[in-house]
């Protein structure tokens, strides 16, 4: 689960990372407050959880209050579209954050390797780029440090790293004690990714985390409740933000073919089948085990919130989910939702007859007795 970068960066200043001084707020006064109290040079974020927001007009540098306030009264509500992502995102709070004078940017982060089962330091001398292309063009200049899980890390091994990666002297003591605090973060705040893009050098020598962004294990989120609300918004793609929310596994994939299953393994099977009859599936959306009819009728709305949606696959296979339950939900969805699209379901298992049975009745379903009838029979319907 992906934090804002707000988020991230308190976190991070907890652990004694020196960030940038501001604030987060919703509104325009509020924003020149802030501006003011930072001498009135500062950059506004927009803070959305999408790639390319500044290319999509949601960062900008200021000289002064007044014009700090004006953007944020234009970025709140606005919705940023960039190329990672087409759907788009409103903004809701911005971040009014202090200019720092950088002389020098550098990248560092710590994620999982899972290569190795190990946690992983990267460190480059190349910051304020994306790392992938500096891998592509240039791999010798990232520094990796694994972690050992019993032993953590030395002071030799990370000052080796540091001079390895041609850190500067004035920074590498600093770089060191960053990195140590870093490993901490990640390991209390059951991250999955802490990146600093760039890592900082001011004119006056000091190091600092001018960008940030964390990531938390979506399964320690118990341990984490301050980040409740984050986790509903966290999903670049609306739908799976909502779906989230729901607490629904969806996941967007850009085709026109709605699919729901119970069980991921179900469902990327039916993926499959309808690629073969030469469909492009929308969605995988997986509804659960033991899915009431309230849960499945949630789960066609979802589906449906895609206006790519030209037709919907029901594969369900009862074991714990029963087919009864399945059929009540499907037709409740039909009854409320307006269905124009054409709709195949192949419900076998559990109290399947009992869910035919309460289906034979709609004039908004055909039904399949296998999967690849299923898939054949959507994928003819939905492009005639």
């Amino acid at each position: 689960m992906k934090l804002h970068e707000y988020q991230s960066k308190d976190l991070l200043s907890k652990f004694g990372v020196k960030v940038p001084k501001g604030d987060v707020t919703t509104d325009p006064e509020q924003a020149r407050q802030i501006a003011e109290s930072l001498g009135g040079k500062v950059v506004v974020k927009a803070q959305v959880l999408m790639g390319g927001r500044g290319k999509a007009g949601g960062v900008k540098l200021f000289d002064n209050a007044n014009d700090a306030a004006a953007f944020t009264k234009e970025l709140i509500g606005k919705k940023l579209v960039s190329i990672q992502n087409p759907a788009g995102m409103i903004v809701e709070k911005v971040l009014v954050g202090e200019l720092i004078d950088i002389a020098e940017e550098y990248y560092l982060s710590v994620l999982t390797d899972r290569a190795t089962a190990r946690v992983v330091v990267m460190i480059s001398k190349e910051g304020g780029m994306e790392i992938e292309e500096v891998a592509d063009k240039n791999p010798d200049a990232i520094v990796r440090l694994h972690v050992d899980p019993a032993w953590g890390l030395s002071d030799y091994e990370l000052r080796e790293a540091v001079q390895k990666a041609r850190i500067p002297k004035p920074a590498q003591s600093q770089m060191v004690q960053m990195i140590k605090k870093l490993v901490k973060a990640y390991v209390e705040a059951d991250a999955d990714l802490i990146e600093i893009n760039p890592c900082a050098l001011t004119p006056d020598n000091v190091l600092i985390a001018a960008d940030a962004k964390v990531s938390i294990d979506e399964n320690a989120l118990y341990r984490h409740k301050e980040y409740g609300e984050t986790a509903e918004d966290s999903a670049e793609d609306p739908i799976e933000a909502e779906a989230a929310r729901r607490g629904i596994a969806y996941v967007r994939l850009g085709g026109d073919i709605g699919i729901m299953g119970n069980g991921a393994g179900l469902v990327m099977c039916s993926l499959d089948e309808v690629n073969a009859a030469g469909g492009k599936p929308a969605d995988f959306l997986d509804v659960g085990g033991g899915a009431s009819a309230d849960r499945v009728k949630s789960c066609v709305e979802l589906v449906l919130m895609d206006p790519n949606v030209k037709g919907l696959l029901i594969n369900i296979f009862g074991g714990i989910t029963r087919g009864d339950e399945v059929a009540k939900g499907l037709l409740a969805a039909f009854d409320e939702l307006n269905l124009t699209i054409p709709v195949v379901a192949r419900i076998d298992g559990t109290a399947a007859e009992e869910g035919l049975a309460i289906l034979k009745g709609s004039d908004k379903l055909v039904g399949a007795s296998t999967m690849q009838e299923a898939a054949k029979k959507i994928v003819e319907l939905a492009y005639a």
